[in-house]
């Protein structure tokens, strides 16, 4: 009887793990059932970090190239830049492993003009055209790269944020810089839970990251991103039960109202664009205290960018037209840019441009 050789590893460190299953190629034609744990099957995807939750603390950059720069000098410094977040992932990885820190690169349709990257591009990676409705504007603004930097603490945040900032001053300016926050139990400003109809579980990676639908950019992620400023006074002046019914949904409990209570155009209403059309949210809220502005940083990562223009039309112009997001009458989206996240690989062959 031929004799079969068969090598086993324990991992003591991921034995208490979820696994997942791979049939591993032991000897010529037989085959292992070899277990993987899920934190090392987390480490094979070839995503950035566009599926996890919100940390404690965020920043938000959007950087643009400086004009009539030499070619070699920009694509020196972006080479750099994601050589730097992949540095920096593993750094804070190692360091905070409890920590859930991280850097997310995103680019935009002219800041991949710019850099000569691979084309054809993304599919849906375009310039973000204003969305107009009848008394609210979804704008559009420029930006190039878009930084969304996690930390458990503020002074991580902060380092990981200076550390960029030191490789990209010479070729770009930072038009956008947000500091958020987490607020009590996840909270917009307005004291209402965001993000309640986020996916979770295996679903954020289904409706973040993109698929064998356009096989060359599989694992990038398309990244949305509105600053939103509040008027807090006007919504400070509403009853609870009228907040209730702008957003649709319970302050305190946060409920959803049933269908024959909830107004036609609450926020929850019209956000929301369908079970088969969904985002990742990682809203974080803020405040500057030199402006005195509050707001929303709304942000999110989906598969395809046509569901995110679904619901801001719904939003903005109406559904049906006119009934808008009652919402938008105390919240003005002063920023609005459309950018690309790529996958690991690529930003691997990106650094060595």
């Amino acid at each position: 009887m031929e004799t079969s050789y068969y090598i086993w590893y324990v991992v003591y460190n991921f034995l208490p793990l979820c696994p997942q299953k791979l049939l591993l190629p032991i000897y010529k034609n037989r085959y292992q059932l070899l277990i993987i744990p899920q934190k090392i099957n987390t480490l094979m995807k070839n995503y950035q970090n566009v599926t996890d939750l919100p940390n404690n603390n965020t920043v938000f950059l959007v950087w643009v190239f400086k004009k009539d720069l030499d070619k070699a000098q920009l694509t020196a410094a972006f080479a750099k830049i994601c050589a730097l977040i992949g540095n920096l992932n593993h750094s804070v990885a190692d360091r905070f492993p409890d920590a859930r820190a991280s850097v997310t690169l995103g680019i935009s349709h002219s800041g991949w003009l710019t850099l000569g990257l691979p084309k054809p591009l993304p599919k849906e990676l375009k310039d973000f055209k204003p969305i107009k409705g009848s008394k609210h504007t979804a704008v559009a603004t420029q930006g190039d790269l878009h930084f969304h930097i996690r930390a458990h603490n503020p002074s991580l945040a902060y380092d990981m944020s200076a550390t960029i900032e030191d490789v990209l001053r010479p070729v770009a300016d930072c038009i956008v810089n947000v500091q958020g926050f987490r607020y009590w139990d996840g909270r917009a400003i307005i004291g209402f839970v965001d993000g309640t109809e986020n996916p979770q579980g295996e679903e954020r990676e289904q409706f973040a990251v993109v698929g064998d639908e356009d096989s060359p950019y599989q694992g990038g992620s398309y990244l949305f991103v509105q600053k939103y400023v509040h008027d807090m006074n006007a919504w400070r002046a509403l009853p609870v039960s009228e907040q209730e019914r702008v957003i649709g949904r319970s302050k305190e409990m946060d409920i959803e109202m049933d269908d024959d209570t909830k107004p036609s155009n609450a926020h929850s209403a019209l956000a929301n664009v369908g079970d088969d059309l969904k985002v990742v949210r990682d809203n974080m809220p803020f405040h500057d205290p030199e402006s005195h502005q509050m707001g929303t940083y709304f942000i999110c990562y989906a598969n395809t960018f046509s569901t995110v223009e679904k619901m801001l039309t719904n939003m903005f112009v109406g559904n049906p037209v006119g009934n808008y997001d009652r919402l938008l009458d105390f919240s003005t989206a002063e920023t609005g840019t459309l950018f690309f996240v790529p996958s690991l690989d690529m930003m691997d062959d990106f650094s060595e441009l």
